[in-house]
């Protein structure tokens, strides 16, 4: 029996190596053998770990979601422990957001991309890790207009949604297009739109 470690380690490169190949050539295109040779192990490995190709794919998904769910969460703790305001948090978990996809930018395409398809076998399981980390953005929003820094009549849902896709399509946009810039630049400009749009009718 693999250890659970090693075989976390192992997932880990089917992982990587499913997301840059899905990345450069989509996921149809995309074969098992392809995914085992990039992450260096036997086919029998990918099916060891994995029912199928699908299942490898949803579990990507879920795991990258995860991981930037937890950055978020972290980035509103720590705000709150060191005794920063609800839209501190906010500016702390844009900072973790664009950190997350400087570091993921193959898995944050992917993400994009596939929140759009309706035909796909792991449209539900997207839309529920979406929601997990949209509900961590919630939870700060919600907290905020009820200390009054925020006011009573933003629709937290919908705001929290778009705080999460302004994130995702600005820092994508910033990795295609405006590669030059930094990382302080990019998340300067988005605390800019936080404070002044968001905080500002205050």
């Amino acid at each position: 029996m693999e250890s659970s470690t090693r075989r976390q380690a192992t997932r880990q490169k089917l992982y990587e190596a499913a997301v840059t190949l899905i990345a450069e050539q989509g996921f149809s295109a995309t074969t098992v053998d392809e995914i085992a040779e990039r992450a260096g192990v036997a086919k029998g490995t990918v099916y060891y770990n994995f029912a199928s190709k699908s299942v490898l794919f949803e579990e990507l998904l879920r795991h990258g979601v995860g991981l930037l769910t937890a950055s978020l969460r972290e980035a509103s703790e720590k705000t709150a422990a060191s005794g920063g305001s609800k839209v501190d948090a906010l500016d702390a978990m844009i900072r973790a957001g664009l950190v997350f996809i400087d570091r993921y930018p193959a898995f944050t395409q992917l993400y994009v991309a596939e929140l759009w398809r309706t035909n796909r076998a792991w449209q539900s399981t997207l839309a529920v890790v979406r929601q997990e980390a949209v509900a961590v953005v919630e939870d700060v929003l919600r907290g905020a207009v009820e200390d009054g820094e925020l006011s009573e009549e933003i629709d937290i849902p919908l705001t929290a949604a778009a705080l999460v896709g302004m994130v995702l399509v600005a820092a994508l946009d910033w990795q295609a297009f405006q590669p030059e810039r930094s990382l302080d630049d990019v998340h300067s400009a988005l605390s800019r739109l936080l404070q002044g749009r968001v905080s500002g009718g205050r």
